[in-house]
């Protein structure tokens, strides 16, 4: 090859070089800013799907103003013995709170799952108040669960008697007294009296035949006789009335108490005469607590979401306890969980594959959802962890992290709303949520709080109590108290028994 064609050649495998680097760059820049258009689109789809969110689940104080009002209308009907109310508005026929003054030795059985609960407490009146008090937690074999009423009553009763056996010196039963039980049932119940009430049906995994239809009480007085205990039942309650009788031990201006924790449930202190289907005397107290069940509240006015309706619709319980279902602790991991997975689908928030535990349902539980939305770490490292342990994404960049706490704060602070949407309806019932217009000074009103949502979901519970003093004002709301009580099921009971004791005239 001649001198001339080698340098030819070179010009063009030259220029051939210069084309292909000069291609590679446009190609590196053309994929460059295909990749950065596909990440500005996937950044405006899941700011869509939030502006959604946020707009769906929305609280306004005029909606929930709405919510309370259609409460207290609801309640009303339930009072009437209206038929086609969703709040069945229970008469407890508790009518005598406890007031401190309450003397003896008095015992608890909390029935209300897998184990039960045996409880003894030694009441010292005003001055002593709770002298001494044991308890003892007993599981029920799974057989028992769903053999005969005879069988199970029978276990229950033997651990009841093996544990009055262990009494000690500084419990004292008077002589020539009965030892007397508060029973805390929680299953539903049609309730006769203050110690009396028939089973509607079994659930939490009970299925025991011959019971439905059976008084309860009577059923555990004649297994206690089989083993020869001499205790009489003085009170049969639920878990939210036994909350209200504990709180009032310890304050007397509690008028009612709410269970915020796997499910929701409030009960407070009616005016006989207001309970136009009260068919009997009117109670000396002239007054009777109501089990209001308002898990079971329904309105238009509730601002559900596709996520749900969707939830609720894929329920054991389509249709039913909807309120529950919008602040519970049993629901609000789920509904963040569905977010997450619609942002996961349109907006491929955890990458092109949607993590496949993110499919199934209540994966994510409300304590978890609680731990990512209290993570104050500065790359919420906490977040992070449970993201991958739950749903399977190893690494989340802080972008991630940020929108999955926005998505708990949104929830959480429904959920937090409504629940306070309830209270001040309730507040609203009782005449209690504005300062009277005649100059008097407004009553102080203190509402007894239990469940594991309010006590351990601090911005839950912190932004309920700022959305009461929203919705009261800062004048009413001073006069307000939300103060958490432990253990109605327990306590709570073994008080009931105390306050309507057949020797209370007497003691």
């Amino acid at each position: 090859m001649g001198k001339a064609a080698a340098v030819g050649t070179a010009v063009v495998v030259c220029a051939a070089v210069g084309t292909a680097v000069v291609l590679g760059r446009r190609r590196r820049r053309r994929d460059a800013e295909l990749a950065g258009a596909a990440e500005t689109e996937r950044k405006r789809k899941v700011g869509d799907v939030i502006e959604e969110v946020e707009r769906m689940l929305s609280t306004p104080t005029a909606l929930l103003r709405g919510i309370s009002d259609a409460l207290v209308t609801e309640m009303e009907r339930g009072l009437r013995g209206d038929i086609h109310c969703q709040l069945k508005m229970l008469i407890s026929y508790v009518d005598n709170l406890p007031t401190g003054d309450e003397h003896g030795l008095f015992y608890a059985l909390d029935l209300g799952g897998t184990n039960f609960r045996v409880l003894r407490v030694q009441l010292g009146g005003k001055e002593k108040r709770v002298v001494k008090q044991e308890s003892k937690e007993v599981s029920i074999p799974p057989h028992l669960m769903v053999g005969t009423s005879m069988e199970l009553f029978d276990f229950i009763a033997a651990a009841l008697a093996e544990f009055v056996d262990t009494e000690g010196g500084q419990f004292h039963l008077p002589e020539g007294r009965q030892r007397e039980l508060g029973f805390t049932f929680s299953f539903p119940v049609n309730q006769l009296s203050i110690s009396s009430g028939t089973l509607i049906k079994w659930t939490k995994g009970f299925s025991i035949n011959g019971t439905v239809g059976e008084d309860v009480v009577s059923e555990l007085s004649k297994a206690m006789e089989r083993q020869g205990l001499d205790m009489k039942v003085s009170a049969l309650v639920n878990d939210t009335v036994g909350t209200l009788a504990g709180g009032r031990y310890l304050d007397n201006d509690v008028v009612a108490a709410v269970i915020l924790g796997t499910g929701t449930n409030a009960a407070y202190v009616e005016h006989a005469n207001a309970i136009p289907k009260w068919t009997g005397l009117l109670p000396k107290s002239g007054n009777m607590v109501i089990n209001t069940e308002w898990g079971s509240f329904k309105s238009d006015k509730l601002p559900l979401s596709e996520y749900d309706k969707a939830m609720d619709f894929e329920s054991l319980n389509p249709g039913e306890q909807i309120y529950e279902k919008m602040i519970s602790g049993m629901y609000l991991g789920e509904i963040v969980r569905r977010i997450l997975l619609k942002l996961a689908h349109d907006a491929a928030l955890f990458g092109d594959v949607v993590p496949p535990k993110l499919e199934q349902p209540f994966v994510l539980r409300t304590p978890d959802m609680s731990a990512m939305h209290h993570d104050a770490s500065h790359d919420l490292k906490v977040l992070g962890t449970k993201l991958k342990d739950i749903v399977g994404v190893a690494d989340t960049s802080l972008e991630v992290r940020y929108i999955t706490r926005h998505i708990c704060d949104i929830v959480a602070e429904r959920g937090a709303r409504l629940a306070a949407a309830g209270i001040y309806g309730i507040l609203k019932k009782l005449g209690r949520d504005k300062v009277p217009t005649d100059g008097s000074t407004m009553p102080r009103t203190v509402i007894a709080l239990d469940g594991g949502l309010y006590e351990h979901y601090r911005k839950f519970s912190s932004c309920l109590e700022a959305t009461l003093t929203d919705l009261l004002g800062d004048e009413a709301s001073s006069s307000l108290v939300a103060k958490l009580a432990n253990d109605g099921s327990g306590i709570g009971a073994a008080l009931l028994a105390a306050s309507h004791s057949q020797y209370q005239d007497n003691s």
